[in-house]
């Protein structure tokens, strides 16, 4: 039974992962497709690491808890940053751009990291976000009961609205305007992030075993909400890294409904068949997350591409890499945030 849970959830993982790399195409497209993955992709992440989140019995300590998270999160975080901005110094280096003011305002940017931190480095938010929001969902469920949690939620939940609209009301763009808003690793947007963790934590029985009158539900509600974003009749934008939320159903209901309606078909068709495709890329996901921007950013030079060739090769040779390092790399399940994992015979 667990295995076949696992099965869903890798392929889920997978398809997610595809979106979040088109969701970084660069070329802006004729159509809302990447607002509607916006819309999901990453709200989603955040809910199926709450599904799976296991609060801390009360005769054990936390410290190990957080460790361990720290070790799956951070350690991957620290070594591909190191990577990339090797890389990135080396070819700055090259083209003569490496100046003392060059490396002073990237050292800024790098040590602030979340939205601060963008090019090659636009998902390394999710990462920092991600971890705060487990220890902060860590501590809240470990202190106070269940009727308690959902209040400290709530404020949270409060607190973030609160910005996104204050944000929305400053002059300039949404990015511009986050900018403005000097909070490192983007840990203020883990006062929303830990609510989709919540989300996914407290309904995992629904969640875990989508029932068809909820999957038809929510897959109407967010079909017609496309629908009129598609005619122009419904402005909605979501940005976690970005601070661009601050409508405060809408924030909850149409990333949960999207959930439920990809969840809920991926489930019914793991059923019959493996999506082995999907899981193949769950399993490299770590190097595709950090990698693809930079793979754009050195192949667009000579190569013309468009969001099909953009995607094919983002995943294509991050999943390269990735086969390379647990082949070759003795230390790459540490590096990649996964101490259990084999390693990949020659």
């Amino acid at each position: 039974m667990a295995k076949k849970r696992l099965t869903w959830v890798d392929a889920v993982k997978g398809l997610l992962m595809i979106f979040v790399v088109i969701g970084h195409y660069p070329v802006k497209l004729d159509q809302p497709w990447i607002t509607f993955i916006y819309w999901f992709h990453m709200p989603a992440f955040f809910i199926l690491s709450g599904l799976f989140f296991k609060p801390v019995p009360q005769n054990e300590r936390i410290l190990p808890y957080v460790k361990k998270r720290f070790m799956q999160l951070m350690i991957p975080y620290f070594f591909f940053l190191i990577v990339i901005t090797a890389l990135r110094y080396i070819l700055a280096i090259a083209s003569n751009n490496f100046t003392l003011n060059y490396l002073r305002q990237d050292l800024y940017d790098l040590l602030l990291g979340g939205r601060f931190a963008g090019g090659s480095y636009g998902v390394i938010w999710f990462i920092t976000t991600l971890f705060a929001a487990y220890i902060l969902f860590l501590l809240i469920t470990r202190y106070f009961k269940p009727i308690v949690q959902i209040i400290i939620l709530a404020i949270f939940y409060a607190i973030a609205q609160w910005e996104g609209q204050y944000v929305e009301n400053l002059p300039g763009t949404i990015k511009e305007a986050s900018l403005t808003i000097i909070i490192p690793w983007n840990l203020d947007v883990a006062l929303l992030a830990v609510v989709y963790l919540g989300i996914g934590y407290y309904l995992k029985k629904f969640i875990k075993d989508i029932h068809w009158s909820l999957w038809i539900a929510s897959t109407l509600f967010i079909t017609y909400h496309m629908y009129l974003t598609w005619h122009d009749r419904f402005d909605y934008h979501l940005s976690l890294k970005f601070i661009r939320y601050g409508e405060p159903i809408y924030d909850l209901l149409i990333p949960f409904a999207f959930v439920i309606s990809l969840l809920g078909i991926i489930q019914w068709i793991t059923k019959k068949i493996r999506l082995k495709i999907f899981e193949f890329i769950e399993k490299h996901s770590i190097v595709i997350m950090y990698m693809h921007i930079s793979v754009d950013k050195f192949a667009n030079d000579f190569i013309a591409y468009g969001l099909l060739g953009y995607t094919i090769l983002g995943l294509a040779i991050s999943i390269i890499i990735s086969v390379l390092m647990q082949r070759f790399v003795p230390v790459a399940p540490f590096l990649l945030g996964q101490p259990h994992v084999k390693k990949v015979s020659p």
